[in-house]
């Protein structure tokens, strides 16, 4: 790593002061620890024979309205502009990611964007490959890239990885009302949970199921994309880092583990660049465009996909070790 590159790896950050790391460190540690409470919980209830079919029916629903919020809303929507739409289905999304509880949109898309353009290298606030070469390192390293990452004492610059968002007081609002939102997806379910059943034992259901138990599910999920796609899988593309394809993570988390294509195409609307690669969002993404709920839906050329691909040209795996910083695409599908 060259001195130009640390350097704006750290202007690219800000350190946090007292108030504010203590602020971003309890809202991460309540998120994280209700949550889990609320797996254990759910754990409890099965073997104690008192989850109902209305339970399972909320996690599930609940589980893939948090997971397409997140990764068709915040991800391929606001961080990388994958397809264009209209406020109102613009607002369905921003409120989809942000029951997901993975932070508000300034926190999400600036630290998406910093990861991006430092992948794997000094910067990348969540790369599991920055902590040694020997086994015992490594899994420190997949550790701190799957959920201590979250407690670190900087944060990525809003101004200078999402001007955009500044910019547009619509979209800042849901930034604004993150917490409403959050709530929200904790008491829809157990709402729904009462209206079906009319007990309170079925509201405490539905908040357990549909709302804590599915938040650490979706969320671990979604942080194996930082964490084992980093480490673990297949590298079909040359893209400078470690990101990988994994299909199993790709499966739970609708099309996010195929890391290794997205970072290589970040500003494609679906990650399955194959058509039979597992990728839900980017399959739903292309059934919204058929709706004309969203346009412009960008993908790469042929031609950018056979200049990325390292298997034809002979290149086992990516160029890692002292590769240059990744430059995040927001606004090109064509990489």
């Amino acid at each position: 790593m060259t001195t130009t590159a640390v350097t704006a790896a750290e202007l690219a950050t800000v350190k946090l002061d007292a108030i504010g790391l203590r602020t971003k460190r309890i809202a991460a540690s309540y998120t994280i620890g209700l949550s889990t409470l609320g797996f254990v919980a759910a754990v409890v209830m099965i073997f104690a024979g008192l989850a109902t079919v209305t339970d399972f029916v909320l996690f599930g629903a609940m589980y893939c309205v948090h997971t397409i919020g997140i990764t068709v809303g915040f991800h391929r929507y606001l961080a990388h502009k994958s397809f264009k739409t209209s406020r109102v289905f613009q607002g369905v999304l921003m409120i989809m990611g942000s029951i997901g509880l993975q932070g508000p949109i300034m926190f999400w898309v600036a630290t998406h964007r910093l990861h991006h353009r430092f992948a794997d290298v000094t910067g990348d606030p969540h790369s599991p490959n920055l902590h040694g070469g020997d086994f015992r390192s490594r899994m420190r390293g997949l550790w701190w890239a799957h959920m201590p990452w979250m407690l670190s004492d900087t944060n990525a610059r809003w101004d200078y990885f999402a001007p955009d968002i500044l910019r547009d007081r619509g979209l800042f609002s849901y930034h604004r009302t993150y917490p409403l939102w959050g709530a929200l997806g904790l008491l829809l379910p157990a709402g729904i949970g009462f209206a079906v059943d009319g007990t309170t034992m079925a509201a405490l259901g539905g908040l357990v199921f549909g709302g804590l138990a599915r938040a650490f599910l979706a969320n671990q999920a979604a942080w194996c994309v930082g964490s084992i796609c980093h480490m673990w899988g297949t590298r079909p593309y040359r893209t400078g880092d470690r990101s990988a394809n994994n299909w199993l993570v790709a499966l739970v988390s609708f099309g996010e583990g195929l890391q290794n294509n997205h970072h290589a195409f970040p500003g494609a609307y679906r990650h399955g660049i194959r058509w039979w690669e597992p990728d839900l969002s980017g399959w739903l993404i292309g059934l919204f465009g058929k709706l004309h709920l969203v346009w412009q839906l960008r993908m790469p050329t042929e031609e950018a996909i056979a200049r990325h691909r390292a298997v034809e040209a002979g290149v086992p795996d990516v160029a890692y070790a002292g590769a240059a910083p990744q430059t995040p695409e927001t606004g090109n599908g064509g990489a």
